[in-house]
């Protein structure tokens, strides 16, 4: 039987904004911050990490759906937070997140912060107190071990850090700028990639040598996302990213397409797809058949 990626990833996604949606329904959606919450959101997008960490759940476990949903919703709210913050003036300056008006272009510069922080706060009352939402969930142990991981790959040890080094291009002047870049986007982008597909397995309660296959998986993919992000910044349809082209040249970032040219660019992501392919091989040809696709469609992707 032929495996529809397509087919799979609507459904995942079904699945992850419908409690999302439940999520956000516990509060009054007359509010300014609750508003600007849903707007971004809701506003679509591939739930990517999410979806990872559902497929890896599902190579550990045939229980996978319900036990990883509450790290996948929480990832999901962090992911947001992160490009809410991302598109603020004060970094990236973007106008458009999805194909519609960033957060602080709908409504304020101090709205869209708020809205951030309420994401990224909330995203752990919902790992640690997933019964007001979920019907099924981890155990307490399983759940403190994921606010662990999740903030660890969050924060100052990941992903904060990461924007933190893309806010100083001047740290490129002197050494390795490769060296430099892959760390970078291994903390900024990576870090929640492999995360996301770290969180489903722990979950399920996934055996540990499992795990660090999984992990290496992340890592390599993680990478190869942004890679991939650099490119289609450079010669993508904003129509169908949904987000201005060129604005990487405008804020004079750093990235492997200026290092390393387009074309080496391309097939730096693949082999880095090959490689995360083939650090999973034995786990299982079908059990493992979602994550292998969309390895593929990230290395692949037009937006």
């Amino acid at each position: 039987m032929i495996f529809n990626l397509e087919h799979y990833i609507k459904e995942k996604q079904k699945l992850i904004n419908k409690y999302l949606g439940i999520i956000l329904h516990q509060f009054d959606k007359k509010r300014e911050l609750v508003m600007a919450m849903e707007h971004s959101l809701m506003a679509g997008g591939k739930r990517l990490r999410p979806i990872l960490s559902l497929a890896s759940a599902e190579i550990c476990s045939e229980n996978f759906s319900m036990l990883a949903l509450p790290a996948c919703c929480a990832i999901e709210m962090i992911h947001t937070y992160s490009l809410i913050h991302d598109d603020l003036p004060a970094m990236d300056n973007d106008d458009l997140r999805r194909g519609l008006p960033t957060c602080h272009k709908q409504f304020s510069e101090a709205t869209a912060i708020l809205a951030g922080d309420a994401l990224l706060t909330h995203a752990f009352q919902i790992i640690s107190q997933p019964k007001i939402v979920f019907e099924t969930y981890p155990d307490v142990e399983v759940r403190m071990q994921l606010v662990s991981k999740i903030s660890q790959a969050a924060g100052i040890m990941g992903m904060i850090e990461g924007q933190m080094l893309d806010m100083q291009p001047q740290i490129f002047e002197s050494g390795d700028c490769l060296t430099h870049l892959k760390n970078m986007h291994s903390l900024k982008t990576g870090k929640m990639i492999t995360v996301s597909i770290e969180s489903g397995a722990i979950s399920v309660g996934a055996d540990p040598a499992d795990i660090e296959h999984l992990i290496d998986f992340g890592d390599k993919i993680g990478l190869a996302f942004q890679v991939v992000d650099d490119i289609l910044n450079v010669e993508g349809d904003p129509d169908r990213m949904g987000k201005s082209k060129g604005s990487d040249i405008l804020n004079k970032k750093i990235t492997f397409p200026l290092i390393i040219g387009i074309d080496a660019s391309r097939k730096f992501a693949k082999d880095l797809m090959d490689e995360a392919i083939e650090s999973i091989s034995s786990l299982g040809e079908q059990s493992t058949t979602p994550l292998k696709a969309i390895a593929t469609y990230i290395v692949n992707r037009d937006h």
